[in-house]
């Protein structure tokens, strides 16, 4: 290991008393010292025997000990207050409007549709929207024709085959496309409307309670519509 003469120390203002952690009135180095310490070794060391990379994250280890951690610590709990506040806030204006959810469940008042995105691997010239009920009945099948890669939306008007509105209640909405003739299902993402925040402790997260579809982390949704 390279070491600081008396003279680099007395360029830095310090001693080899307080180089060593013994001369600062708290027992250890201080976060200032520790830093000018660390600095001039860098700048003084033999270019031919550099401190080795083990060596020199061992003693940026080292500082974890002195009391400017402690104030390094304070900040990052600021930081971390600071932004759970302010997800909070985001989420609060959430409260009203629909969000895109990873979810294959509909819920309909028997009057409106449904909205969604389905997520494609590649183009396709077969996409199908499925939609069954909670016996496992097929309602409808929306022939989505051929589709380019990425997100397409659609929109089922919550009508079964017959052009009938169907009944309220809870349906599954289910995906696929055709590739090399093989049948693929898709992932589907469904409108969903935020009634409320629900707040958990710090760090726990911050909760959106959905229509017809309960709870959900916000770090779950896709989309704001």
């Amino acid at each position: 290991m390279n070491t600081l003469d008396s003279k680099a120390l007395e360029g830095l203002g310090l001693s080899s008393s307080q180089a060593n952690g013994r001369d600062n009135g708290k027992g250890s180095l201080g976060q200032a010292e520790f830093l000018k310490l660390m600095t001039a070794q860098l700048n003084n060391q033999d270019p031919t025997k550099p401190m080795e990379g083990g060596e020199f994250f061992s003693q940026i280890a080292q500082f974890s000990t002195v009391s400017g951690m402690q104030e390094l610590q304070s900040s990052f709990e600021q930081v971390a207050s600071a932004m759970y506040s302010s997800q909070v806030l985001q989420a609060s204006t959430m409260v009203g409007r629909s969000v895109l959810v990873p979810t294959s469940q509909a819920n309909t008042d028997g009057q409106s549709g449904v909205e969604g995105i389905v997520e494609l691997p590649s183009s396709t010239n077969k996409l199908f929207i499925n939609i069954y009920d909670v016996t496992g009945q097929l309602v409808n099948r929306v022939d989505m024709g051929s589709r380019n890669g990425g997100e397409t939306t659609f929109n089922w008007d919550g009508r079964d085959a017959g052009g009938k509105i169907v009944p309220a209640g809870s349906y599954q909405i289910k995906a696929e496309a055709q590739y090399g003739g093989e049948t693929v299902g898709l992932n589907t993402y469904l409108a969903a409307k935020v009634e409320s925040v629900s707040v958990g402790s710090q760090g726990q997260g911050v909760t959106l309670n959905l229509a017809g579809q309960g709870a959900m982390p916000v770090a779950n949704i896709k989309r704001v519509m």
